[in-house]
């Protein structure tokens, strides 16, 4: 597989929960990596929305607010997105991504790469 492919949207009620999941190319395993999500609603520019580096360390965007949380296995290269209490507003087109680490890994970070998956579909009604 050459590609990043998300998997996991789909419609949930606000306050549900969602796990998304990334197949990460071996190709993109760089030895110091930064991977995360980012996220895309209609009309609104691309933000990102989690980071994990080589160390397993993470940083989320503000506005997940304790309610993501991001993990990467190695031994499957499968990148994580556990969605907890979620909102209508974070409706959107979620995808995933992969960069070198280079002097930082956050979600802004990943959301820039060239490396991008095409995205999942997660709808949060009232």
């Amino acid at each position: 597989q050459e590609r990043l492919v998300e998997s996991g949207g789909g419609e949930v009620q606000a306050g549900g929960s969602l796990r998304l999941s990334c197949t990460v190319p071996r190709r993109l395993l760089y030895s110091n990596w930064c991977m995360g999500w980012f996220r895309q609603a209609p009309g609104k520019e691309r933000e990102g929305v989690a980071s994990i580096d080589y160390n397993y360390r993470t940083t989320y965007a503000d506005f997940t607010e304790g309610r993501f949380n991001a993990s990467f296995d190695r031994v499957q290269n499968m990148l994580y997105l556990q969605m907890s209490a979620l909102r209508p507003e974070d409706t959107a087109m979620y995808g995933c991504a992969a960069t070198p680490y280079t002097n930082y890994c956050d979600p802004r970070a990943t959301s820039t790469s060239p490396n991008r998956g095409q995205g999942t579909q997660v709808t949060v009604s009232e």
